[in-house]
This record gives C-alpha cells, structure tokens and sequence, in this order.
C-alpha cells in the first residue's frame, strides 16, 4: 500500500482523489487545502484527514508520496521539498511555465531517488493511445503535417482564482486546455524546433473571450498548427496527415482514418477511467514495476515549446525552442 498525501482539493484535486478509489495500490490519508471549512465535507465523505500545511505531511514518516493539484506556481518548491523528504511526488500539468525550473524538479527528484510523475491525463485516452501506434507503426506513412485544438468552456464559469491571472495563466487558454494537446504533438511527434504563436484577446473578462494560435515546425521536419478557445464548448482534435493516409481523433474514444480511394473509417474504443489509469501508472512507477509513460525529456520537449510560445506571443515573431530555454 502507497501511503499518500494530497494537496489542494479544487476540482482538480477532488477529482484526483475520487479516482484513486480504483486504484487499491493508492491511498490518500491526508489533505492540505487552505480552505478547511470548504473541504470540510469531502475530506469527511473520503476519510482524509486536514492537515495545515505540506510540511506537516512531509515530515509524516507514514506518507510515502504526495499528489500535487495545486497552482504551477507552488510547484517548484512543492516538488523540491517532496524530494528532499524522500516522497515520491505526482504532480498535476502544468509542472511549470518554464523549462528549466521543470528540469531543475526532475533533478532534485533523480537525486532523491523518488519519481516525479506529471498528469498529462489525455496521454492515457484510448484514442490517442491507438493514435500513437498507428504513428509509430508506420501506417500512415511519412508524416507532414499535424493539426489540434482544445477548447474547453469551463472558463466560462471562472470570474476571480489564479486562472484568470496573465502571471499564472498565460497564453489565454494555451495553459489551461492547449498544453494537452502540445503534450500530445511531442508524444506523437517528437521535440518542436520553431513556434509561432498569436493571442487574440478581445475581452478581458471575466470571463475573458480569447484565441491561442499556434504554429509549430517540429525537429523532424513535421509541421503542425494549434488551436484553443476558452469561450467555446469542450472540443478535441488531433488530426495527423501522412503520405499513406491521416488519423484523427476527436474525443476520448474516437478515431476517424482515412486513406485515397476508401470512404472514412471510424474506429471506436472501449472507455477507460484515464486519471484511474494515470494513477495507476504512478502506482506501478514507484513500485518500480515500469518507467512512467510521461517521459521527463517528453515534459522537458513541452515546455519549451510552451515557453517559446509565449514569447512569440509577446515579440509578435517565429522562437526557436532551444533559445526559450536559455
């Protein structure tokens, strides 16, 4: 049994917990959430028990990990702390805005011996699953191009927080929703080379009504464009085009592919529990069972691409990745 800590209990966080109810390896004791009045209820119904601050579970010798679903801005010291108290450490996406303060967690985790492991949950779709093996397994042929976009309307409901901050949340809906299909470019695709990147903001809000462009040449040659709008209803895209035919997916289970001379094929699979099977993944990386499957210079790859967009964003022309991260 993994002995667990979580802190911060937003909707996030409560969803994270109700998830480890179905992984048997996992069980969180404990909860650090400023709001103990508001959380009171939950931590009651979920048999968790308050705890003031991260320190105090830290120093707890009967917490082998903590889960992190607090804001990105705590996460730096939160992950270094956990490491330096020999906690194996799972922490919600973003792990940071910036490349290196991710690769410096990364480190102080290695060092520590304790994994770090980030929850980009969609890697865990049955779709894009699918999406990646068909990618790697040579179907579609040589790929030239990928296109995504992820809006997602739950802004809508936001009027004060940290989301609505240009220091916590930049790039519009870029961090909150478009660093879920960045993550899946870079674990199809590979590290990008080069982003280009607009934000249209035409209302500040709240809630704020705003448009992240993104275009992306990719190290291996591949192009692709991104899209995220936070006004809009929830809406995925993943749509790889190769010289043998393209694959798109549109929601957790559905894949359509089409190649000449075919009519369009859609292709079902089976539902899973995604942040269920994330921690399960987390379980089975501490237990030293197998790596897990969000690799650090995949995190690292994201990152900056995430940092040269913003600053694309900021200077109106083309970034270099590599000069992001400098």
């Amino acid at each position: 049994m993994i002995n667990c800590a979580i802190a911060g209990l937003g909707r996030w966080g409560r969803a994270l917990v109700e998830a480890a109810g179905n992984e048997p390896r996992l069980k969180i004791v404990s909860a650090v959430e400023p709001d103990t009045v508001g959380a009171a209820s939950f931590c009651a119904a979920h048999g968790l028990k308050p705890v003031a601050s991260l320190d105090t579970v830290l120093a707890d010798p009967t917490i082998d990990a903590v889960l992190l679903a607090t804001p990105h801005s705590l996460h730096k010291a939160q992950v270094i702390a956990a490491a330096a108290a020999g906690k194996q450490v799972f922490c919600e996406k973003p792990l940071a805005l910036r490349r290196d303060d991710a690769a410096e967690m990364f480190s102080a985790c290695r060092k520590a011996g304790v994994v770090l492991a980030v929850g980009h949950n969609r890697r865990f779709w049955p779709s894009m699953r699918a999406l990646r093996a068909i990618v790697a397994g040579g179907e579609l042929g040589t790929i030239l191009h990928v296109e995504g976009h992820n809006s997602n309307e739950n802004s809508q409901g936001i009027t004060q927080g940290w989301r609505l901050s240009p220091e916590e949340s930049p790039g519009g809906g870029l961090t909150g929703a478009g660093l879920h299909v960045l993550d899946g470019f870079v674990s199809l695709l590979g590290p990008a080379r080069q982003v280009y990147a607009r934000l249209n903001a035409r209302e500040p809000g709240p809630p704020p009504l705003d448009t992240a462009t993104l275009a992306i040449e990719f190290v291996n040659g591949v192009s692709g464009t991104l899209a995220t709008i936070r006004a809009t209803p929830f809406y995925w895209r993943v749509h790889v085009f190769g010289t043998k035919g393209s694959a798109e997916v549109l929601d957790e289970v559905t894949m359509v592919k089409r190649t000449s001379g075919a009519a369009p094929a859609t292709m079902r699979y089976p539902a899973r529990d995604t942040l269920a099977a994330e921690l399960s993944a987390f379980a089975d990386a501490v237990e030293g069972k197998q790596p897990f499957p969000v690799p650090e210079a995949d995190v690292l790859a994201t990152l900056s691409a995430f940092e040269a967009a913003l600053q694309s964003m900021q200077a109106g022309h083309p970034v270099n990745c590599h000069l992001a991260c400098q």
